[in-house]
């Protein structure tokens, strides 16, 4: 098993991810690309104590980013999950 902060990187602060957060209790989060959904899951409720009623992940391709003049490199591919907290665990939102 993956220590836990090896699996949940940082949570992911975006429009839409606020917006999941408030209508549906869903929390995203940039996890680790090896990591499957049973690992997750395990990872999101010893760290926050909270029970997770699903995961769903998505996997991100990293950008083109011109470097330089002549030169394109590319961003790293990352992982995110989508975690959809149980009824009573809304209180936990507020604290990320």
């Amino acid at each position: 098993m993956k220590v836990l902060y090896d699996v949940v990187k940082s949570p992911c602060l975006t429009e839409k991810s606020n917006i999941l957060q408030e209508l549906q209790g869903t929390v995203v989060f940039k996890v680790n690309p090896r990591a499957n959904k049973i690992e997750i899951k395990q990872a999101v409720e010893n760290l926050f104590n909270v029970k997770v009623a699903s995961v769903r992940t998505a996997n991100m391709h990293g950008k083109r980013k011109r470097v330089g003049i002549k030169s394109v490199g590319m961003t790293s591919n990352w992982k995110k999950a989508y975690i959809t907290l149980s009824e009573g665990e809304i209180n936990f939102l507020d604290e990320l």
